[in-house]
């Protein structure tokens, strides 16, 4: 006789409990987490610049950068003066909760309101793990294809909203947004979406509307 261990189970387990311990630690400081995701190309730090240029005089800003490697974006983020750190995962496709907890101290949220994980790019492992964030934000750009949703749908299914980017060159890729909306809202009816392009700013408004009301609601 033998012993069957489910191991991904119990990883999900633990990384459940310690995603409660990162949100009690965030609770208790009164900073709110996003867990920006999306493919590589699919423009996150540009999205992200878009972002804190808009909220960086309302917020103290903090932002982790999560790479298997590099620099790059962590330095691109920095050149807008907000707190950030560079989190190496070492090689695994995700960030978990036990990762985050520790780029959380190591980025000190004593001085800060809201803190951006850049999450490592794909659209698979980053879905299954959860990091203890109060909002998930995934980007879809247009060169990828309206059927994502199809292909990847836990990614559409735990996210809380959902920016469709680079429609700027929607038409080159032929890419259909009411098509994609509907694929995601399918798996997801609460998925709140917006159509933007980082290059030229268009839709950012609404976005940045939506993240300051659900700053707002748990302050």
């Amino acid at each position: 006789m033998f012993e069957i261990l489910e191991t991904k189970a119990s990883l999900q387990q633990d990384n459940d409990v310690a995603a409660n311990d990162v949100r009690q630690y965030l609770k208790s400081h009164q900073v709110y987490l996003v867990n920006l995701m999306g493919s590589p190309g699919a423009g996150k730090t540009s999205v992200l610049q878009r972002i804190i240029e808009s909220l960086k005089d309302r917020y103290r800003i903090g932002v982790m950068e999560a790479d298997v490697d590099s620099d790059v974006d962590a330095n691109a983020i920095a050149s807008l003066g907000v707190k950030v750190i560079q989190l190496h995962t070492g090689g695994s496709c995700h960030m978990d909760a036990r990762m985050t907890e520790k780029g959380l101290h190591a980025l000190g949220i004593e001085d800060v309101d809201v803190v951006f994980l850049e999450n490592v790019g794909n659209l698979v492992c980053p879905a299954e793990f959860d990091v203890g964030a109060n909002l998930k934000m995934m980007i879809l750009s247009t060169p990828e294809g309206d059927d994502k949703p199809l292909k990847y749908p836990l990614m559409f299914q735990v996210s809380d909203c959902m920016l469709i980017n680079k429609i700027d060159v929607k038409e080159v890729f032929g890419f259909d947004t009411a098509k994609a909306k509907e694929y995601a809202l399918a798996l997801n009816p609460h998925l709140e979406i917006f159509a933007v392009s980082a290059k030229s700013g268009e839709g950012f408004a609404a976005v940045i509307g939506y993240l300051r009301q659900k700053i707002e609601e748990q302050s």
